[in-house]
């Protein structure tokens, strides 16, 4: 059961209740080791598996599995560690079961703390618009010369000066 982190939001909370915190790491339970553990390791993976530097280290080890394979095939007649079927089984484990069944998950995992984090800020960013929006539209009718409240009133204030500095000096002293 998910509960509430325990760190304050660093961006207070929407208007729906949603935490906005500074950080991805945040947005998810940290109450027992656990949960700090699996924030952890999801975050990490994320952000390390899932980069070019992890995509060409996969490359890679799965390049050594090709002479195994042309091996196997009767394309090349050299017999290495590179060409023994206990390499493939090996080669095979590492590449197809422990990285698609194992860090596909841990990835998806990091991609979810990722967008609770990216949604909340985008709730707040919006609620933030929409109060931006709502006060420009007010000054915008305050500055509207016909708004009662606004230019409006002013200009009202300086014509009736003006009017009376002429009617005054129209009477003179």
């Amino acid at each position: 059961m998910l509960t509430e982190p325990a760190h304050k939001p660093h961006f207070g909370h929407t208007r729906h209740g949603l935490a906005v915190h500074l950080r991805t790491h945040d947005h998810l339970p940290d109450a027992t080791r656990y949960q700090r553990f699996n924030k952890a390791c999801a975050i990490w993976i994320t952000k390390n598996v899932g980069s070019m530097t992890a995509f060409w280290v996969f490359t890679v080890l799965a390049a050594f599995v090709a002479p195994s394979c042309l091996y196997a095939a009767g394309y090349i007649h050299w017999k290495t560690f590179l060409t023994t079927f206990g390499f493939e089984l090996l080669a095979t484990l590492i590449l197809s079961t422990w990285l698609e069944l194992a860090l596909m998950p841990a990835i998806m995992v990091g991609q979810n703390i990722q967008s609770a984090a990216s949604d909340a800020r985008a709730a707040k960013q919006f609620e933030d618009v929409e109060e931006l929006r709502t006060a420009v539209a007010t000054a915008l009718d305050l500055l509207d010369t016909r708004t009662q409240g606004g230019l409006k009133d002013i200009l009202d204030a300086v014509h009736g000066v003006t009017l009376q500095a002429s009617q005054e000096r129209r009477v003179g002293p």
